[in-house]
C-alpha cells in the first residue's frame, strides 16, 4: 500500500516500549484499521542491553526468553540470603531476541509501517506535525519515548540516583557456575563507601553474565568497571581462564522527576522518556507490559491516554528511597539486606511491581526501620 502523511498513532522508537506498545495494538481488533508508524533511526540489529524480571506463567515472552531460575541470593558483608522465587520465575531476554521477534510479527501487518528515520521535533499547533531528517508526518496522536527536553535543565531540582553498570557474558574452559541460581546482588565488592554491586546471571555452567553496578550520582571511566569486573572474577568466583564474548553497559537513571507533566492529550511520553523505570531499581520491563495494557485501555474508552499510569503512593516511597542513597550512599546494602531478610521475596516482588496491600507496605516499612529512613521519610513530606 502507499504510505500516508497521516497516521492515526506514531511511535517515535523502537525500543521496549515503542515495541511492546506496536505489539499490542497488532493483537488488538479495535487497532485493524488504523495507521500506526514506528520511527527510529537505528534497525535495531545488535543485542545492545539484556532484560530481566520477574513474573509467574504463563507468559507471553516465553517463547524468547533466553534463561529463568526460580533461585536467587543476596550476599552482604554480613549475610547470605538465599530467596526461593516460587511462584515467580526470575527470567532474561537478550535484546536482539525481543527486536527480532517484535519486527516479524508487526511486519506482517498492513496498517503497520517502519521508518529508518530521525525524528527531529513534534509540534502541536493544533494538528501534530512530526518532523523527521527526511520527511514530516501529521498523526492524530504521537507516542514519544525521547527523554524530554526538560529533564537534564531540570533533573537538579529532583533526586537522580544513576545506575550505571557495565556486564561480561564470559565462557569458561570448565564448570564454574551453579545455572539454577542467580546473584542478585553482591555487596562484598566495594568502590568505597558507595552502593556497588557484583549481578551474575549463569546461562549454563560455563556461561554467564557478570555485572559490575553503582547505586551513585556521579558515574565513572570505563577502566574502573573492567577493573571491579575482573577482580570479581578472579578473587570471588575463582575463575582465571575465560574468554568474554560479549559485553554490555548502559545508565539507567533512578528519579523521581515528573516525567508525566510532559503528557498532553495528544502526546505520551513512553519508556525511559515517560518515567516507566521504577525510581528505586531501575526495573523496566514489566512496569511497560502494565503500561502498555493501561494505554490500550485508555484508547479504547476514549481517554486520555496516560490516565491512571502512576501510582502517587509508589512514586512517594522510590522518592524515600532515592533521598537516603542521595544523602548517605553507602546504606544501600543496608536497604537491600533488609529488605529480602524480612521479608519474603513474593511479598518484595509484589510491592517492587507496584501490587502489595497496605499491610505488606507497612510491613516492608518497618523492616526498614531506622534514623535514615525516619529523616528521609520527614524530608520527603
Amino acid at each position: 500500500m502507499t504510505h500516508s502523511s497521516h497516521f492515526d498513532y506514531i511511535i517515535i522508537g523502537n525500543g521496549l516500549a515503542g515495541l511492546q506498545l506496536a505489539l499490542k495494538m497488532a493483537s488488538d481488533s479495535f487497532f485493524d484499521k488504523k495507521q500506526i508508524a514506528l520511527i527510529d533511526p537505528s534497525e535495531k540489529k545488535t543485542n545492545d542491553k539484556t532484560w530481566s524480571f520477574w513474573e509467574t506463567e504463563p507468559s507471553q515472552w516465553n517463547d524468547i526468553t533466553h534463561k529463568n531460575w526460580e533461585k536467587a541470593s543476596i550476599i552482604t558483608l554480613e549475610k547470605n540470603i538465599d530467596l526461593e522465587l516460587k511462584p515467580y520465575s526470575y527470567k532474561t531476554i537478550r535484546s536482539i531476541d525481543f527486536y527480532n521477534d517484535a519486527k516479524s510479527k508487526l511486519k506482517a501487518y498492513n496498517n503497520i509501517h517502519f521508518f529508518l528515520e530521525e525524528v527531529l521535533s513534534v509540534e502541536e499547533n493544533p494538528e501534530i506535525i512530526v518532523k523527521t531528517n527526511k520527511q514530516s508526518f501529521k498523526a492524530s496522536h504521537v507516542f514519544d519515548s525521547r527523554i524530554p527536553e526538560g529533564f537534564s535543565k531540570d533533573s537538579k531540582e529532583y533526586l537522580l540516583i544513576n545506575q550505571h553498570f557495565k556486564g561480561y557474558i564470559i565462557k569458561t574452559k570448565y564448570d564454574a557456575f551453579n545455572e539454577d541460581k542467580i546473584i542478585m546482588m553482591d555487596y562484598r565488592l566495594k568502590d568505597g563507601h558507595q552502593t556497588t554491586f557484583t549481578y551474575v546471571l549463569p546461562f549454563s555452567k560455563t556461561e554467564a553474565l557478570v555485572e559490575f553496578t553503582y547505586f551513585t550520582e556521579n558515574l565513572v571511566n570505563e577502566n574502573t568497571y573492567d577493573t571491579y569486573l575482573k577482580t570479581y572474577i578472579k578473587e570471588y568466583l575463582s575463575i582465571e581462564d575465560y574468554t568474554i564474548i560479549e559485553t554490555e553497559k548502559g545508565n539507567i537513571p533512578m528519579t523521581n522527576y515528573p516525567f508525566e507533566k510532559s503528557n498532553t492529550q495528544n502526546i505520551t511520553k513512553i519508556g525511559t522518556g515517560g518515567g516507566w523505570v521504577k525510581g528505586s531499581t531501575g526495573y523496566s520491563f514489566k512496569h511497560t507490559e502494565r503500561n502498555v495494557s493501561k494505554i490500550i485501555e485508555n484508547l479504547k474508552a476514549n481517554q486520555r491516554p496516560s490516565k491512571d499510569l502512576y501510582k502517587r503512593k509508589y512514586k512517594f516511597y522510590d522518592t524515600v528511597f532515592l533521598k537516603v542513597l542521595k544523602d548517605e550512599n553507602h546504606q544501600g546494602e543496608w536497604i537491600f539486606e533488609q529488605f529480602y531478610s524480612k521479608n519474603s521475596t513474593q511479598t518484595m516482588f509484589r510491592f517492587l511491581d507496584e501490587e502489595s496491600t497496605f499491610w505488606e507496605e507497612l510491613k516492608i516499612m518497618y523492616s526498614l526501620f531506622s534514623w535514615t529512613f525516619i529523616k528521609a521519610f520527614f524530608k520527603t513530606l
